[in-house]
């Protein structure tokens, strides 16, 4: 599994570590949909590999908000992405920004939750940006939705809310 943001914000650019500001939710989330058994501080990214997962962005670019970057920045990053997968050929691919991934990947229609379209044999899950700035996703609402992708991915039965 490749969980790949939109960009860095300006503290993960800082630190060098993904989703590091305090505010974000990816880390909670995870956890809390089973991906990892305890919550990852950032600093513990590297950790993930063990577990499967990989953590990258769309756009290389550090921003303090993902809509500074432009549209070509997010189809260059689209373009880039899609080489990445080929040569690390992950089972799946989780989009963090539906918006983002509209854009980088041309499908203006995309909604959250497995997309119609793979990369090779890479299949791909559209998710809510966990950026505190996309706060009418509560963060119950993220790790649901986390732990869909989880269920289809590991091919698991439902859970009972």
């Amino acid at each position: 599994m490749l969980f790949c943001g939109i960009n860095p914000g300006l503290m993960s650019a800082w630190t060098g570590h993904h989703f590091a500001r305090p505010g974000n939710r990816f880390w909670p989330a995870l956890h809390a949909s089973g991906f990892t058994p305890r919550r990852f501080a950032p600093a513990e990214q590297a950790q993930l590999l063990g577990l499967g997962l990989g953590v990258t962005n769309v756009a290389a670019r550090a921003t303090a908000r993902a809509d500074e970057l432009s549209t070509e920045e997010l189809v260059e990053g689209g373009r880039l992405l899609a080489a990445k997968v080929a040569e690390h050929r992950p089972a799946w691919l989780a989009v963090l920004g539906v918006t983002a991934y509209r854009v980088a990947f041309a499908d203006r229609h995309a909604q959250v939750g497995p997309q119609p379209r793979a990369l090779g044999a890479t299949r791909i899950w559209a998710l809510p940006s966990p950026s505190g700035l996309n706060a009418h996703w509560t963060p119950a609402a993220l790790a649901e939705e986390f732990a869909r992708l989880r269920t289809a991915a590991f091919d698991l039965p439902e859970q009972a809310g």
